[in-house]
C-alpha cells in the first residue's frame, strides 16, 4: 500500500498549528502524524513552510462553475459545481436548492443520491433551503413558491435518508413543533432561516430541534433593545450552530464580530451562499428567469437586492481572519470541523487526525490555495 506524505508545513492539529510533523495518508485516511521528515519509501508532499489545514466544508452552495443546482439539478451538474468550489478548498459540500417547485425538488434529490453513490468526489448530500419560508423574508427567493407542506411532501424531503446529508432551512413559524420533531426523528437537519419569527417562536423551535440557523443576520427578524428577535434567540442559544457570510456584503464586520464573541466558541461556521459565477467564467446568471449580476464580488438583483455570493470558502477563511481579526486556526475550523459537526460528519471528516478521511488543504502564507485532496487524492502543491 502506497503512503502519502505531507511534510515541511504547518499542521493544523487538536493544539492548533504544529510544525515538523509529517500526516501519512494511506488508503483515503490519516494513518499517522510522525515528528520529523517523510519516512523512507513514503511519497513526499512539500508544504514549502505553508500550512495543512482540513478541507473546508461548504452547506450552503447554490452554484458553482457556472452551473446553478435548481437549474441543473443533475448528477453532471453536481460535479461541476463540485469541481469549481474544489480548487478553494472545498472538498466537502451540500449543494443547496433554492425554493422551487416539488418536481424540481425531486429531480434535485435523486440526483444528489445518485452523485453520492458515483463517489462524485464533495458531495456529502444536499441543502433545500426553502420552499416553506416567510414571504415576509423573503431575499431573493421566488414567493410564489411558498407553502405549507403535506405529509406526502415531507416523505421527499427526508427521502434522501442514510444516502446522504439532508439539511433543510424553514421559517419555524410556519410549522408546529409536532412536525419539527417527526421531520428530525427522519434524519433531516433543520435550520431556521428567511423567517419572521420573534424570539418566543425560534426558541420553542430549537425546543422541538432546530440546530441550526442560515445565513444568521440576514432574512430575519434583528434584534433591539425591547424585542430579541430571531437573532437574539440565536446569539443566547448556546447549542445552535450559525452559518456566516463573511464577504463584507452581507453583514457589517462588527456584527460579525460581535456576534461571534457571543457564542460558544465551535458553534459558528462559515459558509459561502454561492452563485454560479464562483470557478465560472461568467459574471452574470438567471435565476426564476431573472437576470442576476456580480460584480466586485458582490451579486444582486436589478434592484440591488442580495442574490447569494460571489465568495469561495479559501475568500471566507481569509476574510474571517483579515477582516475579522480572528486567527488563523480559528477561521479555518470555522470552514472544516464546526460545519462537520453539524451535518453529523465530526467523527470522520473536518480534523486532521488519525483515522480521519484525508480531506485536506494546503494553503501558502498569503492563505492562497496550492492543493486540495479529497480521500487522499488530489493535486501537489503548486510553485
Amino acid at each position: 500500500m502506497s503512503t502519502l506524505a505531507f511534510t515541511n508545513g504547518h499542521v493544523l492539529t487538536e493544539r492548533g498549528f504544529e510544525s515538523d510533523l509529517s500526516v501519512l495518508v494511506e488508503d483515503g485516511h490519516i494513518v499517522a502524524m510522525l515528528p520529523g521528515p517523510a519516512p523512507k519509501g513514503a511519497t513526499a508532499v512539500d508544504l514549502r513552510g505553508g500550512y495543512l489545514v482540513p478541507g473546508f466544508i461548504d452547506t450552503q452552495v447554490n452554484g458553482g462553475g457556472d452551473v446553478l443546482f435548481n437549474d441543473e439539478p443533475t448528477v453532471d451538474g453536481l460535479r461541476r459545481i463540485a469541481q469549481a468550489h474544489r480548487k478553494y478548498g472545498t472538498t466537502g459540500l451540500l449543494p443547496t436548492l433554492i425554493s422551487d417547485d416539488v418536481a424540481v425538488m425531486c429531480r434535485a434529490i435523486a440526483a444528489t443520491r445518485e452523485a453520492i453513490a458515483q463517489k462524485v468526489p464533495g458531495v456529502l448530500g444536499l441543502h433545500l433551503e426553502g420552499p416553506y419560508l416567510n414571504a415576509a423574508r423573503k431575499g431573493v427567493h421566488d414567493p410564489s413558491k411558498f407553502h405549507t407542506p403535506g405529509a406526502d411532501e415531507l416523505d421527499i424531503v427526508a427521502s434522501l435518508g442514510k444516502d446522504g446529508v439532508t439539511l433543510l432551512t424553514l421559517a419555524p413559524e410556519r410549522f408546529d413543533a409536532d412536525t419539527i420533531k417527526a421531520l428530525v426523528a427522519r434524519g433531516v437537519i433543520l435550520a431556521a432561516g428567511h423567517t419572521a419569527a420573534n424570539y418566543e417562536q425560534l426558541r420553542d423551535g430549537f425546543a422541538a430541534g432546530i440546530t441550526g440557523v442560515t445565513h444568521l443576520f440576514n432574512a430575519m427578524t434583528p434584534m433591539s433593545s425591547r424585542e430579541p428577535g430571531a437573532v437574539g434567540a440565536a446569539l443566547e442559544n448556546a447549542d445552535a450552530w450559525c452559518g456566516l457570510i463573511v464577504d463584507g456584503y452581507h453583514v457589517h464586520d462588527a456584527s460579525l464580530r460581535v456576534a461571534i464573541a457571543a457564542r460558544p466558541r465551535g458553534k459558528m461556521m462559515l459558509v459561502t451562499d454561492a452563485m454560479p459565477p464562483v470557478g465560472g467564467e461568467r459574471e452574470d446568471f438567471e435565476l426564476y428567469g431573472v437576470t442576476m449580476t456580480c460584480r466586485d464580488g458582490q451579486c444582486t438583483t436589478a434592484d440591488g437586492t442580495l442574490a447569494g455570493s460571489a465568495l469561495d470558502m479559501a475568500g471566507a477563511v481569509r476574510n474571517t481572519v483579515h477582516r475579522l481579526g480572528l486567527p488563523l486556526d480559528e477561521a479555518c475550523r470555522m470552514a472544516s470541523q464546526y460545519p462537520a459537526e453539524f451535518i453529523g460528519l465530526g467523527g470522520e471528516l473536518g480534523r486532521i487526525a488519525p483515522g480521519y478521511r484525508a480531506d485536506l488543504v494546503a494553503l501558502d502564507t498569503d492563505l492562497q490555495v496550492r492543493g486540495t485532496w479529497i480521500a487522499g487524492e488530489g493535486n501537489v502543491v503548486a510553485a
